[in-house]
C-alpha cells in the first residue's frame, strides 16, 4: 500500500462524511496526534496519528 501524503494546512478527504454533510478537512495540527478541521461548520477534532493514517481516504489540495 503506497504511503498517503499530507502536510500541514493540506485539505483530505476522511472516509465517514461530518454530520454536518461535509466530507473536506483541513489539517491544522500536526505531532503525535493530528487536528483536523471541518471545512463546512469549523467544527475540529484531535485524532491519534495511527488512527487518521487508517481514516483518511485521500488528499484533496495541497497546502503548496
Amino acid at each position: 500500500m503506497a504511503d498517503k501524503n499530507y502536510h500541514l494546512n493540506d485539505v483530505v478527504q476522511m472516509k465517514k462524511a461530518h454530520p454536518c454533510g461535509e466530507n473536506r478537512w483541513k489539517v491544522i495540527r500536526m505531532g503525535a496526534d493530528i487536528r483536523i478541521k471541518c471545512e463546512g461548520c469549523g467544527h475540529s477534532v484531535l485524532i491519534p496519528r495511527k488512527k487518521f493514517e487508517t481514516k483518511m481516504k485521500k488528499v484533496l489540495e495541497t497546502s503548496e
